[in-house]
């Protein structure tokens, strides 16, 4: 497969396990094509805009077909990847239950980062940077460490002072003000955006306490992508493969 060449236009940038369509908003925004792939979307391709939403569900033995089903999807001119792998097996927040699932299946753990790899496979595709998100999890011990770790806090200073999230405004605080240790593990160029942080009250996030149980719902809402965050990585990233 072809990487695009120096010069071209990249207008289209791809998410992967991405339902919330936070992190490809700032793309949007600025008229990137923007491909945003989740089991949760309906299957098949929806197209509003600019805004292509794929419901697709993949499978860890089979992420080389994934890139190919990816590339013949999208095309040529990316400029960008990111990713959001499912972390229920891989956070260490969970490792209580990690033996219960190892004796079920003793693989769960390699087919989760399988997961993540997809991520980095599309962007060498692509010759372009890419990145995924984690929470501390296994990934470091079971491929490497992240590239860097931030706190949602660290960039609502991208936010707009009167800020007030859009849509789960009863649960995330305005300007991402809360903490989180969030992992990204990136290449191809991907730029580390400087941070821009706001005040954030110490301790343990009071937004935990609302959002504990199994439900999809939310599990959506603690996953949603600090919207600071992605403005920032969108403004340090946009020009990386112009």
């Amino acid at each position: 497969m072809a990487a695009h060449k120096r010069g071209e236009s990249m207008n289209k940038a791809i998410f992967l396990y991405d339902y919330t369509g936070i992190m490809a908003k700032p793309w949007l925004d600025a008229g990137y094509e923007c491909w945003c792939f989740d089991g949760q979307h309906d299957t098949g391709i929806a197209r509003d805009g600019n805004h292509v939403k794929v419901g697709m569900w993949f499978d860890a033995y089979n992420i080389f077909k994934h890139c190919d089903e990816i590339k013949k999807l999208v095309g040529d001119g990316v400029g960008f990847v990111f990713g959001f792998p499912e972390c229920t097996d891989l956070a260490v927040s969970g490792a209580a239950h990690f033996e219960k699932k190892r004796g079920a299946n003793p693989l769960f753990q390699w087919e989760a980062v399988q997961h993540a790899h997809l991520v980095r496979l599309v962007g060498d595709i692509y010759s372009c940077a890419w990145g995924f998100e984690n929470p501390v999890s296994v990934i470091s011990t079971k491929w490497r460490k992240p590239d860097f770790i931030f706190h949602p806090w660290h960039y609502g200073g991208w936010l707009p002072a009167d800020d007030k999230h859009p849509q789960h405004p009863d649960y995330i605080k305005p300007r991402d003000a809360y903490p989180k240790n969030t992992c990204i593990w990136s290449g191809g160029g991907f730029i580390q955006p400087p941070i821009n942080p706001v005040h954030c009250e110490p301790g343990y996030s009071d937004q935990h306490k609302k959002l504990g149980g199994k439900s999809l719902k939310t599990k959506n809402i603690r996953s949603a992508t600090p919207r600071g965050f992605a403005m920032a990585v969108f403004m340090a990233n946009r020009g990386s493969n112009e």
